[in-house]
């Protein structure tokens, strides 16, 4: 028996049981502006039931039992069959029912994408592992869409609410989740550098059949129906094709998977490394255009990396401001101490910036046709991709510290802390964002000068945002200098965007402490908290960001 001989006080759990919608007027407002009231009954339900305790430990039972993997039966049979613990597949039930895998593709309803981004951000406050095969079916459907034998056969499933977990032939089930695999051994994010081989089937050509042979390092989610990958043809040319997990001879796919990965978080999903042994598969795109396919593919689950940063970055941020108004330290409240409220409230304008941002990108994807649109797309994204996703990293880590070592050991706060590095290296890790910016702001040129107009009409005339405007313009023009300050312009990019969406759209207490704290001379590379908290409003920062 153990005796407890000591009263236990001042302990306090992580919140729970509230609502991860109301208690967030930014996402409200966002919804509003982007005429997606529509969706406000949804999402508020969601976000009511994603609060629940019994949600948070949904997310917590889904990672404690990582998946297992099942390579042969027990006669010796090739299974590759990896198993989940329940929680993940109500995890994954939870997200389908609400309609959001095709929520941007199933209407022309205005603010579809912001409802999807409103629900991707709910969801990911709790657990961000179920977010992947959820964002690389949505990713897929615009490609498949394109292919009309397999769309005959993939789009019902596509758009279905259901969530279906047996491993069965498609035609036997009710819905299809869609993964992809592009990175090899040999080149990671270098995809051209693959070495995976595709033989044709008969004529092969377009919608043609082919055998595949090679590997993937990164196998993401291997219970999908289907994966896209990249491979190579007898003449070189990267092409795209669909493999799915079961032939249509109602054999298993010849896709060995070797073993799964260890991975820092993201541990309720699987990640494995495969070997394809004469995989059966489809072309789809243009033969020798498999990169620029697989690529528009991943441009949506990017933007959905953002969204997922941001949710990270609000749940730290949360969970931080509700445990310090409760735990007493040194006489007050550790939410009354001078030196907390400033790194509290610096998480709060972190995780508001980051939401204005992702939202304003999900309406550029809603809207492309007009250039300064195209210009937030496929300049912005990648820059909020390298920097949104970064700064999950480190304040995670700041927000775990508020409590102390309770933070560093099971529970929600280490989760969010192991969970925030995947955002930053999936889908192009932080030098690939930047240079993919580069690249896009030469090649699209009208785009650019739109994009810089807009956010000259968003700075209200604020003098830092001029200034940032000024050095965008300046950095922009000499491009033969600008790969190497290719992190200095993506982040600058960033915060300019950022701070220019806060003037317009948040309270000045908000948009005037960003600018302050991000876009002052000096500010560049402090660590939370290291704000001039005097000249800021930290109380309305705080309220905004929770209210009591």
């Amino acid at each position: 028996m153990i005796w407890q001989t000591h009263e236990v006080s001042n302990q306090y759990e992580e919140l729970a049981d509230y609502s991860l919608y109301d208690s967030d007027p930014a996402l409200r407002e966002a919804l509003l502006r982007a005429d997606a009231g529509w969706a406000e009954a949804g999402l508020r339900a969601y976000g009511e039931h994603m609060g629940r305790a019994d949600s948070f430990e949904l997310a917590e039972q889904a990672n404690r039992h990582a998946p297992e993997l099942r390579a042969f039966d027990r006669r010796g049979r090739r299974l590759d069959q990896v198993d989940y613990h329940p929680a993940w597949h109500q995890l994954l039930a939870l997200y389908r029912e609400q309609g959001l895998v095709s929520l941007p593709f199933d209407s022309q309803r205005p603010g579809r994408w912001t409802a999807t981004m409103a629900g991707l951000y709910l969801h990911g406050q709790v657990e961000g592992g179920s977010l992947c095969p959820a964002t690389m079916t949505q990713a897929a459907i615009p490609l498949l869409r394109r292919e009309p034998a397999l769309w005959a056969q993939l789009g019902d499933k596509l758009f279905s609410r259901v969530h279906d977990s047996r491993d069965l032939p498609l035609e036997r089930k009710a819905s299809a989740w869609i993964g992809m695999g592009m990175t090899e051994k040999q080149g990671g994010s270098d995809v051209r550098a693959n070495t995976t081989q595709a033989t044709p089937l008969g004529a092969g050509g377009r919608g043609g059949e082919y055998r595949l042979r090679g590997h993937k390092w990164f196998w993401s989610a291997p219970m999908c129906d289907a994966h896209l990958v990249v491979a190579k043809t007898a003449d070189g040319a990267p092409c795209c094709f669909y493999l799915p997990r079961w032939r249509p001879d109602g054999e298993r796919n010849a896709v060995r998977i070797q073993r799964l990965k260890d991975k820092v978080g993201n541990r309720s999903n699987a990640g494995c490394e495969v070997e394809f042994q004469d995989a059966w598969g489809v072309l789809i795109g243009e033969e020798g255009r498999g990169i620029p396919t697989i690529i528009e593919m991943a441009g949506y689950t990017r933007l959905n990396c953002v969204i997922g940063s941001a949710a990270l970055l609000r749940q730290g941020t949360v969970q931080a401001l509700a445990y310090a108004r409760r735990r007493m330290a040194f006489g007050k409240r550790l939410a009354e101490q001078p030196l907390m409220r400033a790194v509290l409230a610096d998480l709060a304008l972190e995780s508001e910036a980051a939401l204005q941002l992702a939202a304003r990108l999900s309406e550029a994807f809603e809207r492309d046709d007009a250039p300064a649109q195209r210009g937030w797309k496929r300049i912005v994204t990648p820059a909020a991709k390298f920097w949104v996703c970064k700064r999950a990293v480190e304040l995670s880590g700041e927000a775990m510290e508020v409590f102390g070592g309770n933070g560093y050991v099971d529970g929600p706060m280490a989760r969010l802390y192991r969970e925030a590095p995947l955002n930053s290296i999936w889908e192009g890790s932080g030098n690939v964002m930047c240079l993919d910016v580069i690249r896009a702001l030469q090649r699209e040129p009208e785009a650019w000068q739109a994009l810089l107009e807009d956010l000259a009409a968003l700075s209200g005339g604020e003098p830092a945002l001029a200034a940032a405007l000024a050095q965008l313009r300046e950095l922009a023009a000499r491009p033969a200098e600008l790969e190497p300050l290719g992190r200095r312009f993506a982040q600058l990019l960033a915060l300019t965007a950022q701070a220019c969406l806060l003037t317009c759209h948040a309270p000045a207490a908000l948009s005037q402490g960003f600018i302050a704290s991000r876009l002052s001379d000096g500010q560049w590379g402090r660590v939370a908290g290291a704000l001039d908290a005097n000249r800021l409003q930290i109380e309305a920062i705080l309220q905004r960001a929770l209210p009591d």
